[in-house]
């Protein structure tokens, strides 16, 4: 019999963020590797899963799911854990910071990281770009590194949410790309944030994810680039 789920991925990206909750709440799946460098996204039938061609893509019993933050809300509701329940007085903060690290900090990275998607070309605008968001992502993370040092049920590991397996991953990308442009951005810079993913890494999902990404034993406290067993990383 087949598992339940089969997750759409490629290394180190944003499908780690789904493997990790799926690790955390012991649901048996499957995984199905995305060529990106042969640009496994756009073939067609990765398209009928998810239109937008982006990973990760979640196969599940009640048809396909994409965006990382649907994604993790929809398993957390559905399995009773890594969120706070609807009618738990803690619901509303999750839900509006696990929004904001996926529509602003994770957006963010995506115009860190891939300029050219949205300016053109151009250096000069690439460049621009980059250095907007290099100022807006340290802001926001001081506000999320301010919410791990208040140690709320949202933020802090206990009880573990989706959050607590999110920005951990973020963290890690920031630090390691895009090459060359990394020097904004320190670890040490967001204490309650780094202790937070020193923390994470220490998990049993964590040590699973690790060797199936081949993301190094301290993936999230002092990160190094991924040497995955299969596909390739960014």
């Amino acid at each position: 019999m087949s598992p339940p789920y089969r997750l759409h991925y490629a290394p180190d990206n944003a499908s780690l963020i789904v493997r990790l909750a799926l690790e955390e709440l012991g649901e048996p799946y499957e995984t199905a590797l995305v060529d990106r460098a042969a640009g496994g996204q756009h073939s067609p039938a990765y398209l009928a899963l998810n239109p937008h061609g982006l990973i990760p893509t979640l196969e599940t019993p009640r048809g396909p799911i994409f965006e990382t933050a649907a994604i993790l809300l929809w398993l957390a509701d559905t399995h009773g854990a890594l969120a706070p329940a609807p009618d738990d007085r803690e619901r509303g903060a999750f839900l509006k910071w696990l929004f904001f690290t996926s529509n602003t900090v994770h957006a963010g990275l995506r115009m860190l990281f891939y300029p050219e998607k949205y300016v053109g070309a151009d250096p000069g605008a690439g460049n621009a770009l980059r250095t907007r968001m290099q100022t807006s992502l340290k802001t926001h993370l001081t506000k999320l590194d301010t919410l791990a040092a208040a140690q709320t049920p949202v933020l802090n590991g206990i009880p573990l949410t989706a959050l607590d397996l999110y920005l951990p991953a973020l963290l890690r990308w920031m630090a390691l790309y895009p090459a060359g442009v990394t020097g904004w951005f320190r670890l040490a810079d967001t204490p309650h944030l780094h202790a937070l993913a020193a923390r994470i890494e220490q998990r049993d999902s964590v040590t699973r994810a690790k060797a199936a990404e081949g993301l190094g034993e301290t993936p999230f406290s002092r990160p190094r680039h991924a040497t995955p067993p299969e596909g390739s990383a960014r």
